[in-house]
């Protein structure tokens, strides 16, 4: 994402105007425009206009559209499922809908529109206030040293799933389905065959869709043998093509076993000690370290692991939090209301010196918090839910008695 121009006032409201350039930008913006927010972008607008001899001509015109956001829809990538596809994919989209709130020569003032956010074309983003997140978001996406760091093959005997993990998103690139027949008695010729097709399946999508000379790791995750299968036949078609550039890449690749062979394996790969020293200092190897953490401090020492909104701004006003967990997800919300609310506990976490990690629900680690309401921590001294909740009872009693008696002595001296 490029930042093409900018204007922000004292009072935090102003403007970006970005250009998305890939995939993951889309997201980026996804997460950037909230309901209420004006966006100006390219559109393509069907005008029909009638001759004085009544006679009715259509076409399409470009233009440029103001709105304010009422509602976003996001589509991850969408990727080919036939085995034999040469086409690989669709990139992800985001449409944006909402009502027309610029003078414009071909809408009118008011209309509803949907426009559909491409690459390469500009969009102007106004709120009326650019928070934290926002500009923490922004320069994340205009990073120029971010991209892809993980390319993966989750396979199984005739399945696979051809993925590429960024900062923020698990791209799966293309999945694959080959029918293997099962090994007979007295004959093995079909079996055979039919792993033959898979594994030269899966090379060739590998070439397409996995850029091997720019990541820092290629894993190739399965139970059992598949892995080490799909392994020695990437490397023996290299040797035998004399890609001399796969060739030079084979000390990135590490063959991970898995439980299953399906994306949400991608969590045991990124917990595997083979990849986290490779990946250590990457945000998502961390995220999964730390969800990983939780799990096993909720299992052990359960007062040191509270999730849940309220539980965890309890934990926030006790500087208790040494890891604040939270999704991206609950920055979406709709009420601006409670969007502040996490804005304001992410600051409060972060002026007490605690850690904050800000999960991608496009990840298998931001989707597995999300089943824990999506924010969760790790605090530095263990404490009691229902004691801090009875303290709470009680200072809200306490306070609610002195109101009331400071009422009464109102009342009394008039």
């Amino acid at each position: 994402m490029k930042v093409i121009g900018k204007h922000i006032n004292k009072d935090r409201s102003g403007y970006f105007t970005l250009r998305p350039e890939e995939d993951e930008d889309m997201w980026h913006l996804y997460n950037l425009i909230q309901e209420g927010d004006e966006v100006r972008a390219p559109a393509i607008r069907k005008v029909q206009t009638e001759s004085a001899t009544g006679s009715v001509d259509s076409r399409r015109v470009k233009t440029n559209l103001t709105l304010s956001v009422q509602k976003m829809h996001f589509s991850a990538a969408v990727s080919s499922t036939n085995p034999n596809a040469t086409a690989a994919q669709q990139g992800a989209t985001l449409s944006i809908s909402g009502q027309v709130t610029q003078e414009n020569p071909f809408v009118k003032m008011g209309a509803f529109h949907t426009l559909d956010i491409e690459a390469d074309r500009d969009i102007r983003i106004t709120k009326p206030e650019w928070d934290s997140i926002a500009f923490g978001r922004v320069n994340e996406a205009s990073n120029e040293a971010r991209g892809a760091e993980v390319g993966a093959i989750v396979c199984g005997e005739g399945t696979a799933a051809i993925c590429l993990l960024s900062e923020h998103m698990t791209v799966i690139r293309q999945r694959i389905e080959v029918p293997v027949p099962r090994k007979r008695t007295g004959s093995t010729t079909l079996h055979e065959k039919g792993l033959a097709r898979f594994y030269d399946t899966v090379y060739q999508s590998f070439l397409r869709h996995i850029p091997y000379a720019s990541l820092r790791a290629i894993v190739i995750a399965s139970p059992g043998f598949v892995k080490d299968a799909v392994y020695d036949y990437i490397f023996a078609e290299a040797t035998k093509e004399n890609n001399k550039a796969l060739l030079q890449a084979r000390n990135k690749f590490l063959r991970i076993h898995v439980s299953s062979p399906h994306v949400h394996s991608l969590m045991e790969v990124m917990r595997s000690p083979e990849i986290l020293s490779q990946l250590k200092e990457t945000k998502f190897a961390r995220e999964g370290i730390m969800l990983d953490k939780f799990h096993k401090m909720l299992g052990a020492d359960e007062m040191r692991a509270w999730y849940g909104p309220d539980h965890v701004c309890l934990a926030a006003d006790r500087g208790a939090i040494g890891t604040l967990l939270i999704s991206d997800e609950l920055f979406r919300a709709s009420d601006p209301a409670l969007r502040r609310k996490y804005v304001k506990l992410v600051e409060d976490v972060r002026k007490k010196g605690a850690e904050v990690l800000i999960f991608s629900s496009m990840h298998e680690s931001g989707q597995q918090l999300n089943q824990l309401t999506g924010i969760a921590a790790i605090l530095t001294f263990p404490l009691d839910v229902e004691v801090v909740e009875m303290e709470e009872r009680m200072a809200k009693e306490e306070e609610e008695a002195r109101q009331a008696e400071g009422a009464d002595k109102t009342t009394g001296a008039g």
